[in-house]
């Protein structure tokens, strides 16, 4: 695959089906993704790889905190800025009621709505779970170059026919995850990252995520 390919056919997948992923596997793409790049070659990025009954672990506690609803979130950042508007909030909103149209799950029907969402917690039937973390001190630029290590693994996980899911749902419940997972204090949690085999029956793996005209984001200065 090359990586027009693997950019073009990777997407959010939150459907996976039941079929284990090899550890060589995994560790033969983070062994590529070690390449990415970092300001300074800092490789400010951590990650713990679960899978069976660790993960089983996490999920049971997750569960047991989602019925408290907003009362249970300890995020240790925003995950959006309170002053997101305009077109970066329409796309956000937008993406969303898409996901659920193709779920066939209407905007009145919040009990399946949220039966849904909770599905995040499951890393959507994914049979591993990668948790993304950081030492504290670490400003937006580091920020900025785990979001490049991911998309290599993303990427890097297209090419061997696997598919993912980044997840920063999971920041709201940091806290608790503390409690399960071995993160160092001193370390501020990211977000997951469900990775497994796709779905490719499932609507919500197959509607359109749309994505802004070239002209939104780019401004050329200097050309003919």
């Amino acid at each position: 695959m090359n990586v027009s390919d693997a950019v073009r056919s990777r997407r959010s997948v939150r459907a996976f089906v039941n079929k284990p992923v090899e550890r060589e596997t995994l560790a033969r793409i983070l062994e590529k993704a070690q390449r990415s790049p970092s300001g300074g070659n800092t490789q400010p990025w951590h990650g713990i790889v679960l899978s069976g009954e660790p993960m089983q672990r996490l999920f049971d506690r997750i569960a047991h905190e989602f019925p408290k609803g907003r009362d249970a979130h300890r995020p240790e950042y925003n995950v959006y800025p309170s002053e997101l508007d305009g077109a970066y909030e329409q796309r956000r909103r937008g993406v969303g009621e898409d996901m659920y149209g193709a779920l066939d799950i209407s905007r009145e029907d919040k009990a399946n709505r949220l039966q849904w969402f909770a599905r995040n917690f499951q890393a959507f039937g994914a049979p591993v779970l990668m948790l993304i973390h950081t030492p504290r001190y670490m400003g937006p630029p580091q920020w900025s170059d785990i979001g490049m290590w991911l998309q290599t693994i993303m990427l890097l996980l297209r090419e061997e026919g696997l598919d993912s899911c980044p997840q920063e749902a999971w920041a709201v419940y940091a806290s608790q995850i503390r409690e399960v997972v071995d993160i160092p204090d001193d370390h501020i949690f990211f977000c997951g990252l469900a990775i497994g085999y796709r779905d490719e029956s499932a609507p919500v793996n197959n509607f359109d995520v749309k994505r802004a005209d070239i002209g939104e984001a780019i401004r050329w200065e200097g050309w003919q």
